[in-house]
């Protein structure tokens, strides 16, 4: 039984220096002879454990422990880690299998003696100015239009300055991976001398570590910028510890609270407005700014290539008879000049160009959804304008304008006029339209009135008369003269 140490101070005065007796003190006190009997020479102190309560555990026979050895063997052989045996996994067949009497802690004492579990140690690691990039991918969550989504950050760092660069994707494929990869490059004005990457199969074919074998494309680009692919081996995140850091960092400082955005383009400029105020900052143990130590490392890179390499998914495809051109599952339109015409498509990770003729034609945000396709209205407004009747069902219309305005275009007297509506729309905004309709108060509307509330009129110049003005007195002999000379001819 453990005291207070008053108790014990006057179980000790007791027995020293009054000479009563065990029992005696037991009695004046109201504790147990025990107790007394424990404390009473003084050769024991209630503040300090004794180790052990003097039961004796189980005893764990050789054979108990051949069997725990034996379940260690099996999970080696195995191979799969998560479905080796746990302590309490033992000690259950334990009782089952071998009729073991013991208790579950003394099975979990001896499971961690046996597999001296200890903290795992690293190395710390240095990098010379412009030797090496870390990148990897991570997930952030946002509101992009008001929906939640979730998108893919790109994050990269270089090992000297802890230098960072972000960049958020819809997916992680190919063309995303090359086009962050170069944006990266281009944001440090440089290339170092090795990129570091884990085995992810947008890099990797087969292997992993020193064995893997690149793809081509990845390849390809190392081939353009002059760097060596070194990926990590398997489940060794400190290999790239310093970017699996900066995942975390964005997470916490960039998307807190969530950002709420219209397109993934906002998100991404603001992104980049935070990883340059970063160079403003100094990491605790280094004596420069992030950004004093950035330009040391980018004098020690590699300078960038005067071609920039192509990251896209390239095809060639026909226009149809609908003016779309086919991509990635979906459909997306051009200008309806092109029915019949051959064009490039270029796909890039959240962008989606089309090329004839080296001329960009068309341009949209990526769509990874399937069967759908994507309008540009000001692709169909001349044909439109040509058949007007279908200015109320072209997909092209629906698609593009709110259901407000096209209530508003019923409005109007006709087809004809919803098309001159159109028209106003594609080139002031639909918004600016909006605003205008609102602005108008009768009950009719028509285009001419819209009109007006968008074209600027200019202001007449204000003229400013001095307040005493000269008037000369008129001459009405000269008038009589010239009248009188008119009748006599």
């Amino acid at each position: 039984m453990m005291i207070e140490v008053d108790i014990y101070e006057k179980i000790r005065y007791l027995h020293e220096h009054e000479g009563q007796s065990q029992r005696a003190i037991s009695r004046i006190l109201g504790v147990s002879r025990n107790t007394v009997k424990k404390y009473f020479e003084g050769s024991q102190v209630p503040w300090e454990r004794q180790g052990v309560s003097g039961r004796q555990r189980h005893v764990v026979t050789e054979e108990v422990m051949e069997f725990i050895k034996e379940c260690f063997a099996v999970d080696e052989d195995e191979g799969i880690k998560k479905q080796e045996h746990t302590a309490k996994r033992i000690y259950d067949r334990l009782v089952a299998e071998k009729g073991f009497k013991g208790g579950e802690s003394t099975i979990r004492e001896i499971v961690a003696i046996l597999k001296d579990k200890r903290e795992k140690a690293y190395i710390p690691l240095s990098y010379d100015p412009g030797e090496a990039i870390q990148i990897d991918w991570g997930q952030a969550t946002i509101y992009l239009a008001g929906k939640k989504s979730k998108v893919n950050l790109f994050c990269m760092r270089e090992c000297y300055s802890a230098d960072i660069f972000c960049m958020a994707f819809y997916r992680q494929n190919e063309e995303s991976f090359l086009e962050a990869q170069i944006e990266g490059f281009e944001f440090f004005q440089g290339i170092a001398k090795r990129i570091i990457f884990d085995n992810a199969k947008v890099a990797v074919k087969e292997g992993f570590g020193t064995h893997a074998i690149v793809q081509d494309r990845y390849k390809a680009l190392a081939a353009h910028y002059a760097f060596q692919c070194e990926f990590t081996n398997i489940s060794a995140a400190h290999e790239k510890g310093l970017v699996e850091g900066l995942v975390g960092l964005v997470r916490r400082n960039i998307f807190v609270p969530i950002p709420r955005v219209n397109t993934i383009d906002e998100l991404n400029a603001e992104i980049l407005k935070r990883c340059l105020k970063y160079r403003e900052h100094k990491i605790f143990g280094r004596d420069q700014l992030v950004g004093e130590m950035a330009l040391t490392s980018r004098a020690r890179m590699t300078l960038l290539p005067r071609y920039r390499f192509d990251p896209s998914k390239t095809l060639t495809a026909k226009v149809d008879d609908y003016s779309t051109v086919r991509f990635d599952c979906n459909n997306y339109s051009v200008p309806v000049k092109y029915v019949g015409k051959e064009v490039s498509v270029k796909g890039y990770g959240n962008e989606v160009t089309m090329v004839y003729r080296n001329v960009e034609i068309a341009r949209y945000p990526r769509c990874y959804e399937k069967g759908k396709t994507k309008y540009h209205l000001e692709h169909y407004i001349e044909l439109i304008e040509s058949r007007p009747r279908s200015a109320f069902n072209a997909k092209p219309v629906k698609d593009n304008v709110s259901a407000r305005l096209l209530q508003a275009g019923r409005r109007l007297s006709g087809p004809r006029e919803m098309v001159k509506l159109l028209r106003l729309c594609i080139d002031y905004g639909e918004d600016e339209v909006i605003s205008a309709i609102d602005r108008i108060r009768t009950s009719e509307l028509s285009v001419e009135q819209v009109r007006a509330y968008l074209i600027p009129v200019n202001e007449p110049v204000k003229i400013y008369p001095k307040t005493d003005i000269q008037v000369a007195k008129p001459q009405f002999e000269k008038y009589d003269a010239l009248v009188n000379k008119g009748a006599v001819l």
